[in-house]
């Protein structure tokens, strides 16, 4: 690897595991002490005040777009961004629709509560939300004196009650 100004890296190492189990490791390229101290460009280059610069990027393989492209569009990665995306939305539903992440009580217990409280809300809004798995019921058939009505060109009245009044 060269810096802009010139300068080749001395090696390169790894891959390194990063400190997220699912991010993906890292290849290292590191400059030396001596070719970093003297350069003009240190301040724009790194934050070390006595180290020299090291760079950190994924794989080739990581980093090729196309090939992960080609890849996010496989039924296995599709189904495991859905569960992934369900999930998200679940967060972002507690956390913005539901105020999960203050809570007026002090102490682990009452927060525990309040947070598995919060859960039995959702659960039960989103399944009162939910279809109903049984087919609508067919309304009844009318009976002789609606659809004498309805021959006659009469309106019928949504409530019988509301007729006397």
């Amino acid at each position: 690897m060269t810096c802009p100004r010139g300068q080749v890296s001395q090696g390169w190492h790894g891959p390194y595991p990063t400190s997220s189990p699912t991010a993906a490791p890292l290849i290292v390229a590191r400059f030396t002490k001596t070719q970093c101290q003297p350069c003009p460009d240190r301040p724009r280059c790194t934050t070390s005040k006595d180290g020299a610069r090291n760079v950190g990027f994924p794989p080739r393989e990581l980093r090729d777009l196309e090939a992960v492209r080609a890849k996010q569009q496989t039924p296995g990665w599709k189904a495991r961004y859905a569960v992934r995306s369900g999930v998200e939305g679940t967060i972002n539903e507690f956390a913005h629709g539901h105020g999960i992440r203050r809570c007026r009580y002090r102490g682990q217990p009452i927060a525990h509560l309040k947070h598995v409280l919060t859960a039995i809300a959702v659960n039960i809004e989103r399944l009162s939300g939910q279809l109903a798995t049984e087919e609508a019921p067919t309304p009844r058939q009318p009976t002789a004196f609606q659809i004498f009505l309805d021959q006659q060109t009469i309106p019928r009245s949504k409530s019988w009650r509301t007729l006397g009044s």
